[in-house]
């Protein structure tokens, strides 16, 4: 992959799902008895919503790889990125870095003043992690979670729905699990190599990252769980919210793997995790599958209705 286009971390575009999250259940709730001409509206301002925090987001990438570039060469992993390595210069860094920020902050508000200002929002909390809040312990990896969880709300504004209150704290509390993932993998991975690096937050003890990580785990495979079973995604789903609920063992199986990465000190990346890890992968698909047949195929809701008390 060329080094200009690594900068960008385009394999972290993944993250962006969580925009899509509001037309997903959407499509399956309110979205069944409208015409199609609004459905294709309503997907194409997802869609542009997706696009436009995605270019934020490596804008930001790109910024952040200039400005530590001196600290990411002492990392051994973080010392192979384009600005460390020496593969694209800091300056090339902070105009590539800017424009995307500009980019996607124009698709921001082409989408609507609503989405626009979140996006705007968006990237002045990324703004307020990389000069102050990523040099202070928890507070670092929440501003994360709280970006990811901007993410689904901007998802939701785009395409001018309500969001449940259950699936906000979800998405919070799985992307603060991810981001402690992120943190014993970067510590671990440091400690194994000898590295002179450390974490300007100040991570140091492994054993408190694992109570982090344990709180976050357990936190947000309750919230997806309450969200599950929560009145409002029974109006909304019916008899697919139970098989919502069903589905939860497979959650706790990915959270579980994601956890026994990190331990081992090895890449957070999402598209990484399912490459190598099968047993992450299987249960990613049947969570897929499954959230599928509960939300649109009609034989599995009639199962559901007919074997589950309502």
């Amino acid at each position: 992959m060329p080094a200009l286009l690594r900068l960008l971390r385009p394999g972290d575009w993944t993250k962006g799902v969580f925009v899509l999250i509001p037309i997903v259940f959407w499509l399956a709730g309110e979205g069944r008895d409208v015409g199609r001409d609004v459905v294709e509206l309503k997907v194409k301002a997802a869609l542009m919503a997706f696009a436009a925090i995605s270019l934020v987001a490596s804008g930001w990438y790109a910024l952040n790889d200039a400005w530590d570039a001196a600290e990411d060469r002492l990392h051994p992993t973080k010392r192979r990125r384009p600005v460390a390595s020496g593969a694209v210069s800091a300056a090339t860094a902070l105009v590539v870095g800017t424009m995307c920020m500009l980019v996607g902050s124009s698709m921001g508000f082409a989408v609507g003043n609503g989405a626009g200002w979140l996006v705007a929002t968006y990237a002045a909390l990324q703004a307020g992690y990389n000069f102050t809040l990523k040099r202070r312990a928890y507070l670092d990896v929440a501003t994360i979670a709280l970006g990811f969880t901007l993410r689904a709300v901007l998802g939701a504004v785009a395409i001018d729905v309500r969001i449940s209150v259950w699936l906000v704290l979800c998405v919070f509390f799985l992307t603060l699990f991810l981001g402690f993932v992120k943190r014993t993998c970067d510590l671990v991975a440091a400690q194994r190599e000898g590295a002179g690096w450390s974490q300007c937050a100040g991570y140091g003890d492994e054993q408190e990252l694992q109570f982090l990580l344990a709180v976050s785990a357990c936190m947000a495979v309750l919230m997806y769980l309450l969200y599950a079973l929560s009145d409002h995604a029974k109006s909304l789903y019916g008899s697919g919210a139970t098989g919502l609920a069903l589905l939860t063992p497979f959650v706790l199986l990915v959270v579980y793997r994601f956890y026994r990465r990190a331990r081992r000190g090895l890449s957070d990346s999402p598209l990484e995790v399912l490459r190598t890890d099968r047993t992450a992968l299987v249960g990613m698909a049947c969570f897929v599958v499954g959230t599928w047949a509960s939300l649109y195929w009609a034989p599995a809701k009639a199962w559901l209705d007919r074997l589950f008390i309502a």
